[in-house]
């Protein structure tokens, strides 16, 4: 018998974005990086601030398809520092993924954004992240992304 696959909420990622910059179309799309300039975290046990650095390298498909993979850090309000790798896709009717595109609001029910947090830490009381999958459901605002992470049960 194969084990029933759940998920439990465990935190959520507020990460501060900056202006995006755009490397231009690189054969297979255009690349684009979002820098990260902080935030916060917070949940049942994990809570803690986003680290002033990092960012979200993109390739936007011709269909308007968006692969993205931050890496930034966050660390916890009892000093423990946890690296964060979050590669994930966004897509949605590509009116509104070009209104995002020019920063303009649009509700986060309308887009597809998901997300696969890997965490890394040597810090003993946060060592379970290392030890199970995540996944993340993220909105893109205009200055920020918000992601409920889930532990893959």
């Amino acid at each position: 018998m194969v084990p029933v696959l759940a998920t439990k909420y465990v935190f959520t990622i507020t990460a501060l974005v900056g202006d995006v910059t755009t490397a231009g179309e690189i054969g297979h799309g255009v690349r684009r990086i979002v820098p990260i300039h902080g935030g916060e975290v917070r949940g049942e046990g994990v809570n803690g601030k986003v680290l002033p650095f990092g960012a979200d390298f993109q390739i936007i498909r011709p269909n308007e398809l968006i692969e993205l993979e931050a890496k930034y850090a966050f660390e916890t309000d009892d000093g423990a520092v946890v690296y964060v790798e979050n590669p994930g896709i966004r897509f949605g009717p590509i009116e509104l993924l070009q209104k995002l595109k020019r920063g303009e609001p649009v509700d986060p029910k309308l887009i597809y954004f998901r997300t696969r947090p890997k965490f890394e830490t040597g810090h003993p009381a946060y060592q379970w992240l290392m030890h199970s999958l995540f996944i993340g459901s993220a909105a893109r605002h205009v200055d920020r992304v918000v992601i409920d992470v889930h532990q893959v049960l």
